[in-house]
This record gives structure tokens, C-alpha cells and sequence, in this order.
């Protein structure tokens, strides 16, 4: 009697960790596809997407496309063809996915452009990111306070660089970033030895920090023979290690020759410790946590009938619609405010980002 006892509990056990499995199951699964390995910050954003899903009972399948457009297609085909209920997509190219995105709707998925917009589609359903203008103003506005541009006799040497051309946030940065900068280049208190401005001439492909040392190298022989760079805007951390990199080399950060003020984005450790070590000047943090957590409420309340929770429906056309957005706040990081800001709110621990 005993055995049968242990049977039937058995059973019963079994019958309830499957009846649990189900449930989770019943919320579908969410296909979260991410641009890159290569940048920390993509692999924070997917840890980060995976948690918050499976802790509200989603399934998920997270994949990398390594900065390749048609793996990235693939991995979405592949996706909608597997029957998943929602995608959140971090796009390589931002105007490459209509088609498989038409497939997506026609299977009634749902999807949520993260971070970075897709264009030239309807069947975007909402957009989740930070708020991409103010995070170029903020950048701009560290390098001109860093620089006393307000009260200062002397003008200052600047160049700019841009982001992925094919990538819509890089224009809301330089933008931001312009809006605050473009005053005192009128006036003469910035001078662009290059002359090289606009997205066209300053844009850096996929983000790729050897393109912008490159570049940065290039600049520095051909303009700067008499002349000392100031300040360098930067839209990403990559980018500023890079363009560090290629400063360093030619003696800027040693002796009497102070390193420019350099601007940069998204708080990566190398860069954090490039602050601590005053070599980068500024960063951007945008916490991925939380924009795990409103792609999350978004998608909870699509599954439950209810309308998402959006703060901006204006701003962000993508050539065929204007995509309903929430948008987060990016906060200003200096060597002032590291502890504050990233070690105390638990996004890194001290070891972590110690020099």
C-alpha cells in the first residue's frame, strides 16, 4: 500500500510540474533578436530581456546576429516560421526588414522595435528606447561645460563623429548633440579644423571603433600639425576608446599635452575605467534593466488585451507610420558621479569598474 502510495504521489507530482510547465507555456514565446556580441552592452540588453520574460512566464529565444543583416533576417524568418508570439528586435539595419516583418503581422505577431527604430514598415507595433536627442545633448553640453565654452576668450578646437549611418538613433544623437554645439561654432568659440560635419562626412559604419581610430589618425595628420584638438564628440564608448587610442598615440594624455575632452555613450567598463584613469571625460548611461522592464510591461499587456503604456507619439516616423514609444531618460556620467550612479544602483560593483 505504501508503494502505491509513492505511485500515486508520483503521479501527482509529475502531473502538477507539467501542469506548471504548461502554464509557463501558455504566455508564449518571445523572440528577442540583438545586433552584436562585439559591444557589452548588447549582452547586458539580452541577459536582461531574458530574465524579465522568463520571470513573468514567458519563453524565449535570444540569438545574435553578430552585425550581420542577413543573419539577422534569417534568425527573424526562422522565428516567426517557429510560431513565437512577439518579437523584440534590436535591428542591425533598421530598413532592411519589411518583408519578414510583413510575414511576422500576417501570422499575427507582435513587434516591438527595441532601441533602435525600424523604418520603412507598418508592422512595427511600438518602440521601446531612451530618449536619443537628450542623450546627444547631453554629450554635448559635458564637453561644453568641461570646456568653459560660456565664459571662454580663446576659441577650442573640436572634431565630430557620428554613428552608424544606418542605424536611426545616430541621427537623434547628432542632432542633440548639434543642437547645443551649432551655437558656439557660430559664434567662434568651437572651431572644426577638418570642416567635417553632418552625418554624411562624420558617421562611422557599424559602429566599429577601429573605423573611427582611423579616422581620428587621419585627422590628426592632416589638420593638426600646429593646432591641439580640444574636444572630440563622441556617440559610444567603442568609439572613444578608439579615437583615445589613436590620441594617445601621437602623445596627447602625457606630459604638458592634456587628452582632449571626449564624450561617449552606453557606460561600458573600459570606458568607466578610461574616466577613473581621466582619459575619457563623459559617458551616457542608459540602464538596460529598465528598458528590459517597459519592453516587458509592454508585451504582458498586448498578451492581456490591454493598450501599452507609451510617453512619446509623435516623435518617432519611420518613414510609414509614427511607432508609439516609451521613452527613458539617459543620465550624464563623470568621474564625479560613477559610484552614484552605477555602483550604488547595483549595475556594477565596485571591483567590477575598478582601474
Amino acid at each position: 500500500m505504501t508503494g502505491m502510495k509513492t505511485l500515486l504521489a508520483a503521479v501527482a507530482l509529475g502531473a502538477m510540474t507539467f501542469a506548471g510547465s504548461a502554464f509557463a507555456q501558455d504566455k508564449g514565446t518571445v523572440g528577442v533578436l540583438m545586433p552584436t556580441k562585439a559591444s557589452a552592452r548588447w549582452i547586458a540588453d539580452g541577459d536582461n530581456m531574458v530574465k524579465s520574460l522568463k520571470e513573468r512566464g514567458y519563453q524565449t529565444d535570444l540569438q545574435y546576429a553578430e552585425d550581420d543583416i542577413p543573419t539577422q533576417l534569417s534568425q527573424m524568418e526562422n522565428m516567426v516560421a517557429s510560431g513565437v508570439k512577439y518579437l523584440v528586435v534590436a535591428s542591425i539595419d533598421g530598413t532592411t526588414l519589411t518583408d519578414v516583418l510583413q510575414q511576422a503581422h500576417d501570422k499575427g505577431v507582435k513587434v516591438i522595435a527595441y532601441d533602435r527604430l525600424i523604418r520603412n514598415s507598418p508592422n512595427v507595433d511600438y518602440y521601446t528606447t531612451f530618449d536619443n536627442f537628450q542623450v546627444g545633448v547631453l554629450q554635448a553640453q559635458s564637453i561644453v561645460d568641461k570646456l568653459g565654452l560660456a565664459s571662454a576668450s580663446e576659441p577650442k578646437n573640436i572634431e565630430l563623429f557620428g554613428g552608424s549611418p544606418d542605424d536611426n538613433n545616430a541621427f537623434f544623437f547628432y542632432n542633440g548633440a548639434m543642437s547645443v554645439l551649432q551655437p558656439f561654432i557660430d559664434q567662434g568659440k568651437l572651431v572644426i579644423p577638418s570642416g567635417e560635419m553632418g552625418m554624411e562626412r562624420v558617421g562611422t559604419l557599424r559602429w566599429d571603433p577601429a573605423v573611427a581610430q582611423a579616422r581620428m589618425d587621419n585627422l590628426l595628420s592632416s589638420y593638426y600639425g600646429d593646432k591641439t584638438v580640444d574636444a572630440v564628440l563622441s556617440p559610444y564608448d567603442g568609439l572613444s576608446i578608439g579615437i583615445i587610442s589613436a590620441l594617445s598615440a601621437v602623445g596627447y594624455g602625457s606630459g604638458d599635452k592634456p587628452m582632449p575632452v571626449v564624450s561617449g555613450q552606453d557606460a561600458e567598463v573600459p570606458s568607466v575605467k578610461s574616466i577613473e584613469n581621466n582619459q575619457q571625460y563623459s559617458t551616457i548611461f542608459k540602464d538596460t534593466r529598465e528598458l528590459a522592464k517597459v519592453t516587458v510591461d509592454m508585451i504582458d499587456a498586448l498578451g492581456t488585451g490591454k493598450e501599452p503604456e507609451v510617453t512619446d507619439t509623435k516623435t518617432y516616423d519611420n518613414g510609414v507610420k509614427v511607432v508609439p514609444s516609451y521613452l527613458l531618460k539617459p543620465v550624464l556620467v563623470t568621474k564625479d558621479n560613477i559610484k552614484a550612479t552605477l555602483v550604488d544602483s547595483g549595475y556594477y560593483t565596485a571591483d567590477q569598474i575598478k582601474p
